[in-house]
C-alpha cells in the first residue's frame, strides 16, 4: 500500500502551502529521531504526497515533483543557550514585533506564528527579545487540547514550533521574507497538553541568501524537550 503524507489546510505556513516545520516533522516521523529534512518546494495543502523509501531515507512527491526528502541524523549541531524562565519568556513575548506591528509579518495566517490566527486554531507563538540576553528571542508555549492525541502533543507540532521560533528568532519579516529550506531536529521527549514550555530562537549566521537559525524548547525544569538547527532561504535576491 502506498504511504502518503497529507498536510491539512489548518497547518499552513504561507497561505497555500504547509508550515515548513510541520512538513519536516511529518517526514521525520517516517525516519526516526533525530532527523534532517530538506524541502525542495512548498508542500501542497490537502493533497496526498506520495512517500517513497530509499534505504534509510524517504522522499515525498506531489505527482512527479519532489517536495521533501528526509533521513536520520546523528545529532543536531547546536550550542544551546542556558534556560530562560517561563515568566521571562512571557515578558519577552509581550515585546514581540508580531504583537506591536503585525503588518510586518510575511505570512500572517501561519499556523504557528501568524497573528491572524485565533487561539485554539493557531498556536500563536510570538517570540520576542529577552532582557539581558542579546540575540535571543523567547515565548511561552502551553499546548492546548486542539493538537492533542491521548493527552500528548505529537512530535510534528514540536517541529512546527521549533521551526517558527528559529525563523522569527532570526528576526526577518515581510520586508525580508524567508522560507524554510532544511531542518535538523531532535525531539528528546513527548510534551503533555497544558505543559508549561519555553521556546527560544536565535540567528546563528548568514551566507548570501541563506540564513542559519537555532531553536530550542525547554520544560519547566529547564531541561531540553527539543532542539533544531535550520537553514532559511531569502526569497528576495
Amino acid at each position: 500500500m502506498t504511504e502518503t503524507i497529507v498536510i491539512d489546510r489548518r497547518f499552513c505556513g504561507p497561505p497555500d502551502s504547509g508550515n515548513g516545520g510541520y512538513a519536516c516533522g511529518a517526514v521525520a516521523a517516517m525516519v526516526g529521531n533525530p532527523a534532517v529534512v530538506t524541502l525542495r518546494q512548498p508542500p501542497s495543502l490537502d493533497t496526498p504526497l506520495r512517500v517513497e523509501r530509499n534505504g534509510d531515507g524517504v522522499q515525498a512527491f506531489d505527482g512527479d515533483e519532489l517536495v521533501a526528502e528526509g533521513s536520520a541524523a546523528e545529532r543536531v549541531d547546536l550550542e544551546v543557550p542556558t534556560p530562560i524562565a517561563f515568566e521571562e519568556a512571557k515578558t519577552a513575548a509581550e515585546g514581540s514585533w508580531i504583537r506591536s506591528t503585525p503588518e510586518r509579518h510575511a505570512f500572517p495566517t501561519c499556523f504557528v506564528c501568524g497573528p491572524d490566527r485565533e487561539p485554539g486554531d493557531g498556536l500563536r507563538v510570538f517570540v520576542g527579545p529577552v532582557s539581558g540576553r542579546p540575540g535571543l528571542r523567547a515565548a511561552p508555549w502551553v499546548p492546548d487540547a486542539s493538537i492533542e492525541v491521548d493527552g500528548m502533543v505529537p512530535p510534528v507540532f514540536v517541529w512546527s514550533v521549533l521551526d517558527c521560533a528559529g525563523g522569527i528568532g532570526a528576526d526577518f519579516s515581510k520586508q525580508d521574507p524567508h522560507v524554510l529550506g532544511r531542518m535538523t531536529a531532535d525531539v528528546q521527549r513527548p510534551v503533555a497538553v497544558e505543559e508549561r514550555c519555553v521556546v527560544v530562537g536565535w540567528r546563528i549566521g548568514v551566507d548570501g541568501r541563506k540564513l542559519d537559525a537555532g531553536s530550542v524548547i525547554f520544560d519547566a525544569a529547564g531541561d531540553v524537550i527539543g532542539a533544531a538547527r535550520a537553514t532559511w532561504i531569502r526569497l528576495n535576491a
